[in-house]
């Protein structure tokens, strides 16, 4: 049975004490806000000083903590004093240090309830060509992927790969698609032919000038992944699951994003039978627990191919809002694994992130009929950082950015990158 969020109120069990991790993430804020609305209380764990949940009404307290990815040993040490010390019955992490926290699952379930499942299994999931070998072994539909190496691995690869159509390059570690590389489509001489369309003549051989990374960011140790281009609509997902079980899943369209194949920053609930049964058909092959989310796009002959997995927290949390059921599908998966029941957002759910929905807008002005387009989903969606009776996290975000943009410049990357510096996890202590 499947029961949409808002449908109806039910009982909850008594009041939690729920530690969240990735307190600068947006979908933090509002799971805290959807746990504080449910009765719970709410603790922050964050290793930046700057983040959304900082000054959010929804939580107790927050603490900073040292960086997942740079200290571990002494991020889990304080997970664990924090736990104690809260009396923590429950410990959600949201983001990428998700990892960090499987590492010491074992000594944080002394203390409290850990939503994480083992390390080797989220880095199969993590891990882009893993993922893909997974999930095609199981009989899903999956792009063909090679792994490179290499530069010599890159040559190679790119000299047989140009002749088979359209391929993306990207690292096996990475996230929001940072560093990926679309298909560039060029042609042998200037010359070339068109046809009515506007596309280049087939007489004319397409190919591609892409040179490898330089070897500090190409190796056995960074492999990246060549993945066959599958022309279609972009669909993100994202499910709560329990022992293989899903009790908790949305589709969603995200077309508006940071660039042109960036991080979304507008989420549209959509109804999509083939990417829930592929969902349903890989968790349940997994055995897996947990928040997951996967990238697909709908191909041509309307199948659904994944092409990334994140088994993490995604965007599509936004969709959930008031998050009544979402909550209990947290924090008790087990009674919705026994009635049967999935939660999904009420139909045609919309939420954006207001400041780079805006940057995102720009890029419409000059697309014929883009900007209206754009404008109507504006005027549909709500805001996920703005809350009337939580109005902090307005202001803070303004804080975030900064500080990010300030990394940005001082280890030369990206805003994008900035953001999850400190807590990204790229294969290390595997």
């Amino acid at each position: 049975m499947t029961t949409r969020s808002g449908d109806a109120r039910h009982g909850t069990a008594a009041s939690l004490r729920v530690l969240l991790t990735g307190g600068r993430a947006p979908v933090t804020l509002d799971l805290a806000r959807m746990l504080h609305r449910a009765g719970h209380r709410v603790y922050v764990a964050e290793s930046a000083l700057r983040h959304l949940t900082r000054s959010s009404s929804a939580v107790e307290q927050c603490a900073v903590v040292p960086s997942p990815r740079h200290d571990t040993g002494a991020y889990l040490a304080e997970l664990e004093r924090l736990a104690q010390d809260w009396q923590i019955d429950l410990l959600i992490p949201m983001c990428e240090e998700v990892f960090y926290v499987a590492q010491g699952a074992d000594r944080l379930r002394a203390y409290c309830r850990v939503l994480v499942t083992t390390l080797e299994q989220l880095h199969e999931l993590h891990h882009k060509y893993d993922f893909i070998q997974l999930a095609g072994s199981l009989g899903l539909s999956v792009p063909d992927t090679l792994l490179i190496h290499s530069r010599q691995e890159w040559m190679e690869a790119q000299s047989v790969l140009e002749t088979m159509g359209d391929w993306v390059w990207k690292p096996v570690y990475s996230r929001f698609a940072a560093k990926v590389r679309m298909p560039t489509l060029m042609t042998d001489d200037a010359g070339a032919g068109t046809d009515q369309q506007g596309n280049v003549s087939e007489k004319k051989r397409r190919h591609f000038r892409n040179d490898p990374p330089d070897e500090a960011a190409l190796s056995s140790i960074s492999p990246w992944v060549a993945q066959a281009y599958i022309s279609g609509q972009m669909l993100c997902t994202y499910s709560i699951a329990h022992e293989g079980q899903l009790v908790a899943h949305a589709t969603y369209d995200s077309r508006y994003r940071t660039g042109s194949v960036g991080a979304s920053v507008f989420f549209e609930q959509v109804e999509h039978e083939g990417a829930l049964v592929w969902v349903r058909q890989f968790v349940e092959a997994a055995g897996f627990s947990g928040q997951i989310g996967f990238d697909f796009i709908e191909g041509q002959d309307r199948r659904v191919y994944a092409i990334e997995c994140n088994p993490r927290a995604t965007s599509g949390i936004h969709l959930f809002h008031p998050g009544d059921d979402l909550v209990r599908a947290l924090t008790e998966p087990e009674t919705l694994v026994k009635e049967r029941r999935m939660i999904t957002p009420a139909r045609g759910s919309k939420a954006m992130l207001m400041l780079p929905m805006l940057g995102s807008g720009v890029q419409q002005i000059f697309g014929k009929g883009k900007l209206r387009a754009w404008i109507a989903a504006w005027r549909g969606a709500r805001d996920v950082v703005y809350v009337g009776q939580d109005i902090q996290p307005v202001f803070e975000q303004f804080g975030v950015v900064l500080a990010a943009w300030r990394l940005a410049r001082s280890q030369k990357c990206s805003l994008t990158e900035a953001l999850t510096h400190d807590i990204e996890w790229n294969g290390e202590q595997q």
